[in-house]
C-alpha cells in the first residue's frame, strides 16, 4: 500500500500592503451598460444604451469612455466578432419579434422590465 503525505508547508508570501489589498488589479477591463433611454415617436422610436468601458491595459489609447449604441449595434459588433475570430461569441438577448406586434395593449419593446433585461443581457454579452 502506497502512501504519501500532503506537503503542508506555505508557499513563500510577501506582506501584504494597503495598496495590493485595495488597489485596482494589474490588468482590468470593466464594460458596463447602463442607462437605457427611449427616443423618438411612432415607428422611428427605439432605445439607446450607454456603454462604459474603464481599463488599465495598454493596447487601449483611452482608458475610460462612454458611447451611446442601439440594440443593432450590438447585431453589427456580434456579426463582426463572428465573421472574424475563431473562437465561440456569446449569444445576444433575443429579438422579442412578438413584443413589436400591434394592439398588445402594452409598450411592446418600450416595457420598462424588457428595456432592464435586454441592458443586462448586452452587458453580459460584452463581458462574457
Amino acid at each position: 500500500m502506497d502512501s504519501t503525505i500532503a506537503d503542508t508547508r506555505r508557499l513563500f508570501t510577501k506582506p501584504q500592503n494597503l495598496n495590493d489589498a485595495y488597489g485596482p488589479p494589474s490588468n482590468f477591463l470593466e464594460i458596463d451598460v447602463c442607462n437605457p433611454e427611449t427616443v423618438g415617436v411612432g415607428r422611428n422610436r427605439y432605445t439607446t444604451y450607454e456603454v462604459k468601458l474603464k481599463t488599465n491595459l495598454p493596447i487601449f489609447k483611452l482608458k475610460e469612455s462612454c458611447v451611446q449604441r442601439r440594440y443593432s449595434d450590438f447585431e453589427w459588433l456580434r456579426a463582426e466578432l463572428e465573421r472574424e475570430s475563431k473562437v465561440v461569441v456569446p449569444p445576444l438577448p433575443g429579438k422579442a419579434l412578438f413584443r413589436q406586434f400591434p394592439f398588445r395593449g402594452d409598450d411592446g419593446i418600450f416595457e420598462e422590465n424588457f428595456i432592464e433585461e435586454r441592458r443586462q443581457g448586452l452587458e453580459q454579452f460584452l463581458n462574457n
